[in-house]
């Protein structure tokens, strides 16, 4: 069985890994799910330190680490037992300082932020067990491509903001910022479809154990990535009220 993902990791070539790669011990749903509550709660705590103990280089460290170190884990998922948590506690950080921020300038905006990622996945997750929305090919093929358009849209925008010509800031509180804010917002939310997929083709194939971490860590870059851009989109909101 070969999938297609838009998750890089999940690619074509690391299934193909996979599946010269098994072993007797296999990965399993409930031990993915498991893996993924363990990242969750070692995010929640590195922010909770990290807004209790508000410092500038927490959101460095936190953003430059965890970039470096989801890096790692894609390209040596056999690593990722030690770096998916790693990676965790350097996102929470960054999150927990960048949380703290948009909370000093819009009052329980963070609350707001939490409990709505945390709807959209279980929404997400119903829609995913009860078939209402079948992820096929087509479905994968078009993520990827709404996937990579947003990838690139923050490549043009970072090397834009080099020369103060950056188009989506998050201070940008424009009706176009605010429409691409929650366009990304929609791709993010079916991103993790694909993740809920992702793992269960990779269980089902007798994936290594160590791909529990592995798609608990895939996961967790997309929770990120959505709470992320849920803040944005209620910073804009409130901005202009």
């Amino acid at each position: 069985m070969r999938m297609k993902s838009s998750n890089p990791a999940f690619g074509k070539k690391m299934m193909d890994k996979i599946a010269l790669d098994s072993t007797s011990e296999a990965m399993t749903i409930n031990g993915a799910i498991n893996k993924t509550m363990v990242l969750g709660a070692l995010v929640l705590a590195s922010a909770v330190w990290s807004w209790n103990n508000p410092a500038t280089w927490t959101l460095m460290v936190g953003a430059i680490g965890g970039f470096i170190l989801a890096l790692i884990t894609i390209f040596s998922p056999k690593s990722s037992p030690i770096t998916a948590p790693l990676y965790a506690l350097l996102e929470g950080l960054f999150l927990g300082g960048i949380s703290l921020m948009m909370e000093a300038q819009y009052g329980g905006i963070v609350f707001q932020a939490v409990t709505s990622t945390i709807g959209v996945l279980f929404l997400m997750l119903f829609l995913y067990r009860s078939g209402m929305v079948q992820v096929n090919q087509k479905f994968r093929t078009g993520m990827m491509a709404a996937i990579g358009g947003v990838f690139f849209m923050y490549m043009i925008n970072f090397v834009m903001s080099f020369f103060g010509a950056a188009f989506y800031t998050w201070e940008d509180t424009s009706m176009m910022a605010i429409g691409i804010n929650l366009v990304v917002v929609g791709i993010a939310s079916f991103s993790l479809l694909l993740d809920f997929d992702d793992i269960t083709k990779a269980a089902n194939m007798r994936a290594p154990k160590y791909m529990e971490w592995y798609g608990a860590f895939g996961l967790m870059v997309t929770l990120i990535w959505l709470y992320l851009e849920i803040l944005k989109l209620l910073s804009r909101l409130s901005s202009n009220d």
